[in-house]
């Protein structure tokens, strides 16, 4: 199998390898001693603090407030919603000692927590004064994982839930929009994902909820990953949890709820959307470093390493996150392999004749070739329309590469060689027989029903029936 210098599997090669080797040569993450565990090491921590407080932002820009609940939940809570515990229960880890003796009611490590969540909800909630109820928790969850892969599946992972009360349907199914919305944009923007926002057919839905919506990302081996979801739970939780309110109109009426989740899963999606056979491609407005600036020192001339301080400090002025390499136990060349894996976006390498010149060589992580001498006075103010190029760039690439991978197809034929290197978008009957019997013979999945699909009706491509939702269905293979 062939590897680099830095020891990583070519994407061509083994994806999946490549994906494992990088996330830890990388320094993102390790493993932790229980089962399915992770530990996020520094730099993978920064990407996600660089994730979380935007996404953060937009959610109390949005009226949201943030809360905490706690970890362990009644056992008796999940049963109240039949299915939510039935969707659940194979991922469940269940407390039944603790103080030394068994407990009189297990308690479940959350796997998500609109049940505590619903039954605090019933105590705050008295009239329509209260409504709507805008809540969002930062918390990590539990689900037992049989496949782990970091970031991806793992037992215990890091998110943030929103969870919502509303008077009415519409409200509810407003605020289940905007959630995605919020998703949407932060992939694009942020992530530089270039998502396909869609409903989930019946048979993908989350447990309990009327209606899932999902972010969809390409990854660049083809399969699809889901990279947000937001829930119309109707007034299932509501009916189970009594959520409920006295309307203007002095009628006691149930609440309508949702909830909506986006997580550390994010981090694998940005690997695995950008990543190449060097190794991370980061995307400047999430990139933990946004510049590494690297001095060439001769001898003990400090001159380069007082220049290269004084350039770090007026590029941080103007709000460019930078890191100086000035380690001297290595060569600058390891430090090139090493910054190109880690995903630094740009380079600067800084050496006495640079110096000399007035100039610093500019190395963009992907899109140009070769080294860029620019002047180090004006630097540090065109620093950022260079990012904002770098982050244009990447989007457009994946965009183009999720295109170029995505077929609409007729028949079953060209169905089953799409979904073999990517999409296929194709009429679908919505008989949840039928999507098992796809997922069996091709492992596709139907990722979602885009919102933005032009309307369509036909046969389906597997079965032949009638095609049930009016649009074509997006079906790939999936982490």
């Amino acid at each position: 199998m062939a590897r680099d210098e830095r020891g990583v599997t070519a994407q061509s090669e083994d994806f999946s390898a490549w994906y494992n080797e990088v996330v830890f040569k990388a320094g993102l993450v390790d493993r932790g001693p229980a089962k399915g565990t992770m530990v996020i090491r520094p730099y993978g921590y920064r990407l996600w603090e660089r994730l979380q407080s935007e996404l953060d932002r937009r959610i109390k820009d949005t009226g949201h407030e943030n809360a905490y609940f706690p970890l362990l939940i009644p056992q008796s809570y999940l049963s109240r919603e039949a299915e939510h515990v039935e969707g659940f229960s194979p991922e469940l880890a269940v407390v039944t000692h603790a103080g030394g003796k068994e407990l009189e009611e297990p308690l479940v490590v959350r796997p998500t927590s609109e049940t505590i969540i619903g039954e605090m909800m019933a105590k705050w909630i008295d009239s329509h004064r209260d409504l709507p109820l805008l809540l969002n928790q930062w918390a990590n969850v539990v689900r037992w994982e049989m496949r782990p892969r970091m970031f991806l599946r793992t037992t215990e992972f890091l998110w943030q839930e929103g969870h919502t009360a509303h008077a009415s349907e519409a409200d509810a199914r407003g605020e289940t929009m905007l959630a995605l919305d919020i998703y949407h944009e932060v992939a694009r923007e942020l992530a530089a994902m270039p998502v396909i926002a869609g409903e989930k057919t019946p048979g993908e839905r989350f447990a309990g909820a009327v209606a899932t919506f999902t972010i969809e990302g390409m990854m660049r081996d083809g399969r699809a990953l889901q990279a947000g979801t937001s829930h119309y739970m109707g007034t299932n939780f509501a009916t189970a949890f009594d959520i409920r309110y006295t309307s203007d109109a002095g009628r006691d009426e149930l609440c309508h709820t949702t909830s909506w989740g986006m997580s550390t899963r994010m981090i694998g999606g940005i690997v695995m959307t950008h990543g190449d056979d060097k190794g991370l491609v980061f995307p400047p407005r999430l990139a933990p470093h946004q510049v590494v600036i690297v001095p060439i020192v001769r001898g003990d001339d400090t001159t380069v390493l007082t220049a290269t301080d004084e350039l770090a400090q007026r590029l941080r002025a103007a709000g460019v996150r930078t890191h100086v390499d000035a380690r001297t136990q290595v060569t600058p060349g390891f430090k090139y392999n090493e910054w190109e894996m880690r995903g630094v976006p740009i380079r600067l390498e800084l050496g006495p004749r640079d110096l000399q010149a007035g100039t610093v060589m500019l190395v963009r992580r992907l899109g140009r070739d070769g080294k860029e001498a620019v002047p180090i006075d004006t630097l540090p103010q065109a620093m950022p329309a260079i990012l904002d190029e770098f982050q244009a760039f990447l989007l457009a690439r994946a965009t183009e590469f999720r295109d170029e991978h995505t077929r609409t197809v007729e028949s079953w034929d060209e169905f089953a060689e799409a979904v073999s290197t990517g999409w296929a978008v194709a009429l679908h009957c919505g008989i949840p027989a039928c999507e098992e019997d796809i997922k069996s013979v091709t492992a596709a999945t139907p990722r979602c029903i885009p919102l933005e699909g032009p309307a369509a009706t036909g046969a389906c491509v597997r079965c032949g029936a009638a095609s049930a939702y009016g649009k074509r269905v997006i079906f790939g293979r999936a982490y």
